[in-house]
């Protein structure tokens, strides 16, 4: 072996320069820059940050020259090793004649050897450099100490027999396949093997071959991490290496792609895995047609693969004994379970899929969390009570009360999948959670509530080890919680730094639990000087504590911005506190260093009202501010006032102008005051569809709720069945086909794109709070929000109304052309709400039931078109959905009845 220490040239970077010292001599800095390096490298990045911290203590840089013989089969080793860059041939020979070795596979960037290391065994095979190569190299001893340390972070990692290769006792082997999955595969699924494998042979052909491995051979078979990498090449629609094991799942428990072992999970390892259609020795090559007709149906057998394949992934991993669950694998099972409803608010360890039903009065033994299917609850003498379906939970009360069932749960389809934690583990979570609980009592009753949770293991950059763990908040009085957060604030830190998540969420939502009338009144409480000790304590306290109390403030204030300015209270207590400060930085001169901050807020949000009252807005019928788009979008605020119509039941109207945030009640006495009567009036909405909602007294923004072509009418309450919809109501009578056709897609899409982003970026965090726990309780207006969510509506409309006015089959067909390619410049601009709402125009039963013009679309548009409708899929908590959004950079506009519909309920935990 040739080994050029420090040969390497001056572009190879510092670290390096690190590795290539001893390691006694290795400081913080250069741990740090050698793990900075390593952890970008293929080959580290599913090590755990513990394990590879290590290796950045142990490990030698090596670079060697092509042809260079790393060692020969039957040598004795004494190095493990890991490519950075380049390739090495592996190459067995059956003879002892080293001149008759066969290559038999090439180890490439990613890849590690060597474990024979670990209990001294001939090395299997010769490692010949196939070009330059750049190695990663530890030390026999050093390796089996971090063998020995970190035995279940590496096992996953290593090649076979020290990874998974061998089958373990029978005790820990799986249940039949039989049990698994059907004995005969379905037609979709073996036809998506066959699509596959016929791709494989045709656009590489050489990871399908005989291979050895200990003296034996495997005939035809595949490598796991050959398939994962060319499934993750193949589609866009892959993009993370789980997201490829969970699609070979699939075919793996449909008897399409075999273990050569009978191992019944698929794994990212150096593990050899066969075809169907490579069972026989016979096995046909595809012929050109069927290589055609392959290419046609790739991607939308990936399509295919990448929706089912998370729920295979998960079923793989729940059938493994708890023990032999992964690192990657309970993070898996961690990030779906945060989407089960049942599991929202708790992490825990799950056993095993158990598909069952109980009985009333029968011990109860484990709880349970449907993952598919819906099962009924029935009660002896009561008959089915409710139904539970995906993400509900049963069986918890008897564990809790150590009682029968209380209830028999019955099938209510076949193909149900539960989540099954046995009694033991479910009373070993309730008890470790209880353990990671601190309660802090008043009067023997609970006003803090904090949970220690891991802080995940940093270094920092003196190479000191950060706390692995934290405490947050679970609940407790306003007060309190204010007060921890308080007490724990990092001074150190800069603004944006100070804060974390929670404490973010508490300045957030504080308006349900603590509005301005008792926030600010308890800041003022937190700030005096402290009465008690000496005055050089005193001085001290005073200092720390002020300083965090301005820091909340402006934190506060900043994100709360020129809304406080509508609340009086607040405004007060600025002005102040403002001068509290003020005064307080002539005993305390390091106060100073704040003041011009809390100057520069107070004085920007106390001006802007009198900006206000200078140009007063009025805004037109429906919000249409179209006439003025020159000028920048300006969020609509509360006492903004509305010249607005309402129609009387004799169709005619009257004008009234109020403020944006007015109550039914308010614009009650606005109709009357123009009638000249308002006794028994009512405020009744009206779609264009001839629903009728009669609005409370206390309902308040009533003007922007509106739906598309819906109006407001006043009426006595008796005449309220003889309300009918207005002729304008009923929308267009003839497409514009003719112009629209003319417009460019692209141009279309980025103009939409414009527009929505102004009315997404007027909309404020608090309104979707205002949205979801009712705005009457906040006396508070959603405006923007109401009109961002209506352009939702607007646009999926329009595209129903264009396509069916559309008389002419070959024009729709060119419309629903025009739509997929708007849809897809939206989605290209990161414009999710446009797209959403284009596909479910499209998706709208007017449009679907359109067979014939369907018919006629091009296959290449159908299969775009099905791309993006599976983005919809609403299981698992729209995963398809968050899937996407996850590999988007911001700034995007989200799909926001979706937000509203599944992310607020997170608020309420409060």
């Amino acid at each position: 072996m040739v080994a050029a220490h420090g040969s390497h040239s001056a572009s190879s970077g510092e670290w390096i320069a690190c590795l290539d010292k001893r390691p006694l001599e290795r400081s913080s800095e250069d741990v740090d820059i050698i793990f900075t390096r390593l952890k970008e490298v293929k080959a580290f990045e599913k090590f755990h940050p513990n394990l590879l911290q290590q290796i950045c203590l142990c490990g030698y840089y090596e670079n060697l020259e092509k042809g260079i013989t790393l060692f020969r089969q039957g040598d004795i080793g004494t190095n493990w090793y890991a490519v950075l860059t380049g390739s090495l041939d592996v190459k067995v020979s059956d003879t002892s004649n080293h001149q008759d070795a066969v290559t038999i596979c090439t180890l490439g960037i990613g890849t590690a050897f060597g474990e024979s290391i670990l209990d001294n065994t001939p090395r299997h095979a010769t490692i010949v450099t196939r070009e330059y190569s750049e190695l990663l190299r530890i030390e026999q001893k050093d390796f089996k100490a971090l063998w020995e340390k970190y035995r279940q972070y590496m096992s996953g990692l290593l090649t076979p027999p020290y990874g998974v290769m061998e089958t373990g006792s029978n005790n820990d082997r799986m249940p039949d396949k039989d049990s698994m999955s059907s004995s005969v595969p379905s037609e979709k699924i073996l036809r998506a093997g066959k699509i596959l494998r016929n791709t494989i042979l045709s656009r590489a052909p050489h990871m399908i071959r005989d291979r050895k491995y200990h003296l034996k051979t495997y005939r035809q078979c595949c490598v796991g991490t050959e398939l994962v990498d060319w499934m993750m090449q193949q589609s866009p629609c892959v993009h993370l290496r789980t997201q490829a094991v969970g699609m070979w799942q699939v075919l793996l428990e449909e008897g399409v792609l075999n273990h050569v072992d009978q191992e019944h999970h698929f794994q990212d390892k150096y593990l050899f895995y066969r075809f169907l259609d490579d069972e026989r020795e016979d096995a046909p090559l595809p012929t050109e047609e069927e290589k055609k007709e392959c290419d046609e149906e790739l991607q939308d057998t990936m399509l295919l693969l990448s929706q089912i394949g998370p729920d295979a992934h998960m079923r793989m991993i729940l059938r493994k004994p708890p023990g032999q669950r992964t690192v990657d694998d309970l993070e898996f099972i961690y990030e779906e379970l945060l989407h089960i409803k049942a599991l929202s608010h708790l992490s825990t360890t799950v056993s095993s899929i158990f598909i069952s039903v109980f009985n009333q009065g029968e011990e109860g033994t484990s709880w349970y969390i449907i993952l598919k299917g819906s099962v009924n609850v029935v009660i002896y003498g009561k008959g089915v009570v409710c139904t539970l379906h995906e993400g509900d939970d049963f069986g918890k009360l008897a564990l809790v009360n150590d009682a029968p069932r209380a209830a028999s749960i019955v099938l209510r389809e076949d193909n149900c999948h539960f989540l099954r934690v046995d009694k033991e583990d479910f009373n070993r979570i309730l008890r470790d959670v209880e353990a990671n609980t601190v309660r802090l009592k008043e009067h023997d009753q609970d006003v803090l509530v904090l949970e220690k949770i891991p802080a995940g293991n940093r270094i920092s950059n003196q190479g000191n080890s950060q706390p692995q763990h934290k405490y947050i908040v679970m609940s407790g009085t306003p007060e309190k919680i204010l007060e921890h957060f308080l007490e724990t604030m990092r001074l150190e830190a800069t603004l944006s730094e100070a804060t974390d998540s929670v404490l973010n969420d508490f300045i957030m939502m504080h308006c349900v639990f603590m509005p301005n009338s008792q926030l600010c009144p308890a800041l003022m409480a937190q700030y005096p000087f402290p009465s008690q000790g000496t005055e050089q304590e005193k001085m001290d306290y005073a200092l720390n504590n002020k300083r965090r109390v301005i820091r909340l403030v402006l934190q506060w204030a900043a994100l709360y911005g020129d809304l406080l300015q509508e609340d009086e209270a607040a405004m007060a207590f600025l002005e102040e506190f403002y001068v509290s400060v003020s005064d307080d930085t002539r005993m305390i001169a390091a106060l100073k260093e704040q003041l011009p901050e809390l100057e520069k807020i107070v004085k920007q949000i106390s001006e802007e009202p009198k900006a206000s009252q200078k140009k007063h807005k009025v805004l037109l019928q429906l919000f249409n501010t179209s006439d003025d788009r020159a000028q920048k979008r300006q969020p609509i605020r509360g006492s903004d006032e509305v010249l607005f119509k309402v129609y009387c039941i004799d169709q005619t109207y009257t004008t009234i102008r109020v403020p944006v945030s007015s109550s039914v009640k308010e614009v009650i006495s606005a109709v009357a005051d123009k009638l000249g009567s308002g006794e028994g009036l009512i405020i009744v909405k009206m779609s264009s569809g001839g629903e009728k909602v009669v609005l409370k007294p206390h309902d308040v923004s009533v003007f922007t709720t509106l739906s598309v072509n819906g109006r407001l009418f006043a009426c006595p309450r008796d005449q309220f069945d003889s309300l009918a919809p207005l002729p304008e109501q009923e929308g267009p009578s003839t497409g514009t086909v003719g112009t629209f056709e003319l417009m460019s897609s692209k141009d279309l899409a980025h103009q939409m794109t414009v527009y929505d982003w102004e009315l997404f970026n007027c909309v404020h965090e608090l309104e979707l709070i205002y949205h979801t726990f009712g705005r009457h309780n906040f006396k508070k207006t959603t405006a923007n929000l109401d009109l961002f969510l209506r352009r939702f509506n607007e646009i999926q409309f329009w595209v129903v109304t264009e396509i069916c006015l559309c008389s002419q089959l070959s024009k729709r067909v060119q419309l629903l052309k025009k739509y997929i390619k708007i849809a897809a410049h939206c989605k290209e601009y990161k414009n999710l709400n446009s797209f959403f709402a284009i596909i479910m125009g499209l998706s709208n039963v007017a449009v679907s039931r359109l067979s014939l013009t369907w018919e006629k679309l091009p296959s290449k548009f159908k299969k775009i078109y099905a791309e993006f409708e599976s983005l919809m899929d609403p299981s698992r908590n729209h995963r398809a959905y968050r899937l996407t959004v996850a590999k988007l950079d911001p700034p995007i506009i989200p799909f926001m009845p979706l937000l509203i519909k599944g992310k607020l309920g997170c608020y309420q935990n409060y």
